[in-house]
């Protein structure tokens, strides 16, 4: 096979990439179109920098954070009895946060309730979250996924090749905190709980010095500040 890649390409950096391929789409684009690649091109926080790759088996990854999307047929009736389940629990389930990698997940009813689109996204790589789903949550999984032709059940040693045989990578796969991990989030929780719990304290605290009042003060200020999103 001959090597058609451009030598002088080699050491090319992915921003630099990114930039000559946009400018390759954009050469006949309107201006509206210009104007809106150049603002996907800007080089962005450290911690909000993501990435377009493999998950693993299937499915993309931005940062720590990846997408999985099935679509598959249902059995008759199946969409009434699982309406009947999530009416149960009020769309919500909360038994679900078990699986410390999941930071979504959807099911939406498609084609007159034939198929069902399920949706999700989690940290890490997709066997891992696959392995999370069936030993931490596998009765939920049955209870729902039952409802699907084909379903092997999730103990079977088969229902990884039938997750994966439905699944549908995106085309696409953006994150807004790609680095943040669901850990992450409850770390930060409970900090901004403690540290809410530590400021209300000390402002109940009519001994403290001047310097620490003043401090105290400059650092509430400093966490109740609004961060944009024009950065």
């Amino acid at each position: 096979m001959v090597d058609t890649t451009d030598p002088r390409l080699e050491h090319e950096t992915r921003l630099a990439e990114f930039r000559r391929v946009a400018a390759e789409i954009a050469a006949d684009a309107p201006t509206l179109a210009k104007d809106a690649i150049n603002k996907l091109i800007r080089q962005h926080e450290p911690d909000l920098k993501g990435s377009s790759k493999s998950a693993g088996r299937a499915g993309r990854q931005s940062g720590n954070v990846s997408e999985l999307t099935v679509i598959a047929d249902l059995k008759p009736g199946a969409a009434e009895r699982m309406r009947r389940i999530f009416d149960l629990t009020g769309g919500s389930f909360d038994g679900a946060q078990k699986v410390s990698t999941l930071h979504d997940m959807r099911f939406v009813f498609l084609e007159n309730n034939t198929k069902i689109l399920f949706a999700t996204a989690y940290d890490g790589d997709w066997d891992t979250y696959i392995n999370d789903f069936a030993t931490k949550i596998p009765d939920l999984m049955d209870l729902l996924f039952a409802n699907v032709e084909g379903w092997p059940g999730i103990a079977s040693p088969d229902v990884k090749d039938f997750i994966a045989s439905h699944q549908i990578d995106a085309a696409a796969w953006f994150v807004a905190n790609p680095q943040v991990t669901v850990v992450d989030v409850r770390r930060l929780q409970r900090m901004s709980h403690a540290l809410d719990a530590f400021l209300d304290t000390m402002a109940e605290n009519a001994e403290a010095d001047p310097a620490t009042r003043a401090a105290l003060t400059k650092l509430s200020a400093a966490i109740s500040k609004p961060h944009g999103v024009d950065y």
